[in-house]
């Protein structure tokens, strides 16, 4: 038996504002492995997941396989548009959903991890982050600000997160971070930009990886994920079209679970994956190994 075991290492997951998406479903799998789980959850959706916990609105999703309920360490509110609270707009500052939380930027995640538990308390970061709000926009007709943002957002946090807390993680650390498709294939309606983040994305792990693993010692990786129907992903407005087609083209037809892309992630962040950096994982069915859609017509049998 060779098991995942994740016993007395510590979690940061940035990016779960509910129970429905990959940031959860990876989570979960690395508590299932043993971590300790801390959170980063976005300012304006922290009140309503601090509520369905209170509530147990989320019970059944909290219960482990290994037995026990997943608790978090830590939630911790991180808007990862902003590296420290100078770069934070007056409006931002003064939204009724942001001016109670504190310091909510990249700096502030920093100082709150160092205060609860110490200079060196990482051993996990995952960036599960992607916004772009032109993304129902053709590439074409996105604005330059939808284009930053969407690049700013989903990509380049995840060079600041490895910047900032490289220093935080202890030997043996590995940083995981979420991809698509869309990086190297074209996906009609995946636009505002997102599909040239996802690229960035996936380019700055190779870099990532030689970088950080000679500054710090640790691993950077990716997981290129189907598409899964979660809350965020509605907002691309044709996500069950997607899951559809890819099922009915995948070369396993069996259906795409978060879950799967959670036991990946604990993989790759455990001992196992010790020698895995700079790659991109594909947890998708096998989507992205075709090269043309499955149809009715016969196929050639060899003689």
């Amino acid at each position: 038996m060779l098991p995942i075991d994740l016993t007395g290492k510590r979690a940061f997951v940035a990016g779960v504002a509910d129970d429905g998406g990959f940031g959860f479903a990876i989570a979960k799998a690395l508590a299932e492995a043993g971590a300790s789980v801390c959170l980063g959850t976005w300012p304006p959706a922290l009140g309503i997941f601090e509520a369905l916990l209170e509530r147990g609105k989320m019970a059944g999703s909290l219960e482990l396989a290994r037995g026990g309920t997943l608790t978090f360490e830590r939630i911790y509110p991180l808007d990862a548009a902003y590296d420290t609270m100078d770069d934070v707009p007056s409006a931002v500052r003064e939204n009724k959903r942001y001016r109670d939380r504190g310091d909510f930027t990249i700096a502030g995640v920093i100082d709150r991890l160092r205060a609860d538990f110490g200079e060196q308390p990482l051993d996990i970061v995952v960036h599960s982050l992607a916004n772009g709000p032109e993304v129902r926009k053709p590439l074409l007709d996105t604005s330059r600000r939808g284009y930053l943002e969407a690049i700013g957002v989903s990509a380049y946090s995840n060079v600041a997160f490895v910047r900032e807390l490289g220093a935080l993680m202890r030997p043996g650390g590995c940083f995981l971070s979420l991809t698509y498709m869309a990086s190297e294939r074209v996906i009609p309606g995946y636009g505002g930009g997102m599909s040239t983040a996802k690229a960035a994305l996936e380019a700055d792990t190779r870099t990532l990886a030689f970088e950080a693993g000679r500054r710090f010692g640790v691993r950077v990786n990716t997981i290129s994920a189907g598409p899964y129907a979660s809350r965020a992903a509605s907002a691309i407005g044709f996500i069950d079209t997607m899951i559809r087609y890819t099922t009915a083209n995948s070369p396993l037809t069996r259906e795409f679970e978060a879950s799967d892309v959670g036991n990946a992630a604990a993989f790759l962040c455990s001992p196992l994956a010790a020698a895995i950096t700079g790659s991109t994982m594909y947890v998708d069915n096998g989507y992205h190994a075709m090269g043309m859609a499955v149809t009715d017509l016969p196929v050639d049998q060899p003689s």
